[in-house]
């Protein structure tokens, strides 16, 4: 499946191919195909799933907006780490737990921000819901490609002779 996929995502690059690094581009095409899939689910599930309407969990009431986010997050999570983990970072030398573990963090950040906005956008500012996620999501974006990069799967180099 990987081979194919990255024939696929890799078909596209040689438009990009002077500006940007391919782990870049592939990052790109990953991360933007999971935001489409990501904005569908959300308007799915605010508008149909949810009717627009609060999700009582007896412990707490969610908004809709909220709701939807939470619900939606799993899904785009998993598909997010497994094209993270096999597409874009695949020379990642580091163990799939640490990688997991590493997203987990970065995600359950991303998902802080993305509540914290959200909240803001349509509660405070008055937005839609689905435009306002839009938003909330460039901006999670930003931050996650620096954690990707730099924390979940960092390329850690080895001593090697040749090194030396």
């Amino acid at each position: 499946m990987t081979p194919f996929l990255l024939k696929i995502i890799d078909c596209g690059y040689f438009v990009c191919k002077r500006f940007i690094p391919l782990r870049t581009y592939r990052y790109a095409v990953c991360g933007g195909g999971n935001l489409v899939l990501d904005t569908i689910l959300y308007f799915l599930c605010f508008h149909f799933v949810l009717e627009k309407q609060n999700l009582d969990l007896s412990v707490v009431v969610l908004s809709g907006h909220i709701a939807s986010l939470f619900l939606v997050f799993p899904i785009t999570f998993c598909i997010g780490f497994a094209l993270n983990r096999f597409i874009v970072f695949p020379e990642s030398n580091l163990t799939i737990q640490t990688q997991f573990f590493r997203y987990f963090i970065a995600g359950m950040v991303s998902l802080l921000v993305s509540y914290l906005c959200l909240k803001f956008f349509v509660d405070v500012v008055g937005f839609y819901p689905t435009p306002s996620r839009i938003l909330t999501t460039v901006i999670s974006v930003l931050f996650s490609y620096m954690m990707q990069t730099k924390f979940s799967f960092k390329i850690q180099k080895t001593d090697s002779p040749s090194d030396l």
